[in-house]
């Protein structure tokens, strides 16, 4: 008998799509506190942010991580997908495995054609293990400064120079995690920079302080010029308000405004909380935050109500920056 570990790797080595391995939920039926989605989701819209954390037995965390995550299966992922109507995904390496893409390049494997990946390198990557991530899937390299507490412009740019190099020659991007007053800093090297270049959630802005908050202006300027991409991911991040963090509303907004072609849109399922881990023991399991995926998806309308720019943030603007085949679904 094919053992659904067994019926993965199957499905992973011949691309079946993301809802024949999240089908084992009743058709329309939503797990409990999950929000229906309820608008017309469009053919090849895709989750630009999640992470997957896998048994800690087959993929070890870092001993220097800054907390530790629950579980987060490709199984739950692809029931994820499959509730939310989305056909492709891009797993981003989190900060608990450091430059180990082990678990999320067995993810993008598992999970096929359908989706990309982003990792995370360092010193000691290989020229021949990223040629094997391009291979699998990897499509960026992520540098996860907020997390990591790096706030000073200087060190972010000498983080930043080294990115660049190990990437020299690839076709792929890089991805920041951090906030204003780095972007504002470092504005006119990512505008010069050879490739794309991805922000995460919202820049880091604060959603209270709205979009005319100190540092914005440069993401926007970034965006609007074409020299970014803009993840509104992780709403959640940036307000306060919860379920539905409506002051995000208008930081999306904004940012679609300045270049809908710049704009992709993102889950950040599962949710981790990092700053759970600061004075605690690593064997404390630091709870995931309490988000309606569905909920928030349908805020998607209201940051933008045209459809055809609603299908450029889910379904073009990925498809170009992740290099998805439009002819494989």
């Amino acid at each position: 008998m094919l053992t659904r570990r067994g019926m993965l790797h199957q499905i992973g080595a011949t691309g079946v799509s993301l809802a024949a391995i999240g089908a084992s939920r009743a058709p329309g039926a939503m797990p409990a506190g999950r929000t229906a989605v309820t608008f017309d989701v469009p053919r090849g819209a895709c989750d630009c942010h999640v992470h997957v954390f896998g048994d800690p037995k087959i993929f070890p965390f870092a001993p220097e991580r800054s907390y530790t995550p629950p579980a987060a299966s490709v199984e739950e992922l692809a029931e994820l997908q499959t509730a939310l109507k989305l056909d492709r995904v891009v797993i981003v390496q989190p900060s608990v495995y450091g430059a180990d893409n082990s678990c999320t390049l067995d993810a993008i494997r598992r999970l096929g054609l359908k989706a990309r990946g982003i990792a995370v390198v360092d010193d000691a990557t290989s020229t021949a293990a990223l040629d094997e991530m391009a291979k699998t899937g990897i499509r960026g390299v992520r540098l996860n400064l907020e997390t990591s507490g790096q706030f000073e412009p200087a060190a972010a740019k000498r983080i930043l120079d080294t990115a660049v190099e190990r990437i020299r020659g690839r076709n792929w991007h890089i991805q920041i995690y951090t906030r204003p007053s780095v972007i504002l800093a470092l504005r006119d090297d990512l505008a010069a920079l050879p490739y794309p270049v991805v922000i995460d959630h919202f820049g880091g802005a604060r959603a209270a302080l709205g979009p005319g908050q100190a540092g914005f202006d440069a993401l926007l300027d970034l965006v609007h010029a074409g020299r970014a991409y803009v993840k509104i991911s992780g709403a959640y991040r940036i307000s306060d308000r919860p379920p539905d963090y409506p002051d995000a509303t208008s930081m999306a907004q904004a940012l679609i405004k300045a270049n809908p072609d710049r704009v992709v849109w993102g889950t950040d399922w599962p949710h981790p909380n990092s700053a759970f881990g600061r004075g605690r023991s690593l064997s404390e399991i630091a709870p995931a935050f309490p988000i309606d995926d569905g909920l928030l998806l349908n805020e998607l309308v209201k940051w933008e109500p045209d459809v055809a720019i609603r299908k450029k943030i889910l379904v073009d603007n990925p498809a170009r920056l992740y290099g998805f085949d439009v002819t494989a679904l």
